[in-house]
């Protein structure tokens, strides 16, 4: 597990689950006031390097943005969302192809694949053929690591959740939130990002990100995800019924039925899940140990069961990360051929165009 910080906050907005892709490109578009700039063209074309360019102008002018990471490369930029213009920028390619609902109005397509000199593609088409068939393949096992980890990880979830309170639960959440959400008038909405995903690097958390975004921590200490999954979902629905927008940040491996992580900006509060999978390691945090809400003596029985599925699923990860590696190391090698046919001055003048789109000229 790797910890990222950096000073704009930085997020997923899609990775591999054990359902198969999850991205969540299309609720950003959703979002009340969003323009969106899609852009599209084939690998190693510049589109990553556009965005960083983008985005480091618009730091240096003192905007606050949002830095997407792609979860195959998180050294790579899926987009950079511009919060103070409501405009965002992404690659609309595969495996998060957005497709324009009102060219020119909600959205505008920077295409770039008039810079590819297909002629010079044209003698390499069965190398290029057989890497996107390769990486897909390889892709497509670590998939299925993730699932066979996400199985396991959902065993121990249903295991402790036969030993958890839950009606205690619910009592300590109506305390906490009425301790520290105060009632607003505001109106309330919710953004969906992911702050964790599995990476060529393994699990990336976005720790910086926490830091960025919050200046109170509230950690539930939680190994198998039973306790914190309700905690994290009750006290999301009691900040949206006193008004607040918050950013609420799906877990990974269970992004369908799990939230993991929670903000508040208003209050400079975060509620988080604090496990193996992402440590929670920040000055003056406010720790809560979910065993609290548990039966230990109950939980006990499932000791044997609950060791084994974490290990597994350690390894299956570890396995689906290394996987993702190769998978990489397949695309950087498919980038090398579209590198030698891309016309750069072509890019650098889609890039111009954009800054001046985006104010950022």
């Amino acid at each position: 597990m790797k910890t990222i910080q950096s000073r704009s906050p930085d997020f997923f907005l899609g990775a591999t689950t054990p359902a198969g892709f999850k991205g969540y490109f299309e609720p950003l578009r959703r979002e009340p006031g969003m323009q969106m700039l899609l852009i599209k063209s084939g690998p190693g074309c510049g589109k990553s390097t556009l965005m960083k360019h983008l985005a480091q102008a618009a730091e240096q002018q003192g905007q606050r943005i949002e830095k997407i990471h792609c979860a195959s490369d998180p050294d790579s930029l899926d987009g950079v969302i511009f919060l103070d213009q409501k405009r965002a920028i992404i690659d609309a390619t595969a495996p998060h192809v957005v497709e324009p609902d009102a060219p020119g109005a909600d959205e505008l397509v920077v295409s770039l694949y008039h810079t590819i000199d297909a002629g010079k593609l044209a003698p390499h088409r069965d190398e290029v053929k057989a890497l996107f068939a390769r990486n897909a393949a390889l892709r497509g096992r670590a998939a299925r690591y993730i699932a066979s980890a996400g199985s396991l990880m959902l065993d121990s979830r249903r295991a402790e959740a036969c030993s958890a309170n839950f009606e205690k639960v619910r009592r300590y959440v109506k305390r906490l939130c009425t301790r520290l959400l105060p009632r607003t008038e505001g109106t309330a909405s919710e953004e969906l990002r992911l702050l964790s995903a599995i990476t060529p690097k393994g699990m990336v958390f976005y720790r910086g990100t926490v830091e960025a975004l919050a200046d109170r921590y509230v950690a539930f200490r939680d190994d198998y995800g039973a306790v914190s999954r309700l905690l994290l979902e009750l006290i999301r629905a009691e900040a949206l019924a006193r008004g607040y927008h918050i950013i609420t940040c799906p877990c990974a491996m269970h992004p369908d039925d799990k939230i993991d992580h929670l903000f508040i900006p208003a209050l400079r509060l975060a509620f988080l899940t604090d496990n193996r999978w992402h440590p929670v390691q920040l000055p003056g945090v406010q720790a809560v140990r979910c065993t609290r809400f548990v039966d230990r003596e109950n939980l006990a029985g499932y000791r044997a069961r609950l060791r084994f599925n974490e290990l597994a699923a350690a390894e299956l990860l570890e396995q689906a990360a290394d996987l993702m590696a190769q998978a990489k190391a397949c695309h950087d090698e498919l980038e090398t051929y579209y590198r030698a046919a891309v016309d750069f001055g072509k890019v650098d003048e889609a890039a111009a165009q954009c800054a001046g789109m985006l104010g950022l000229a």
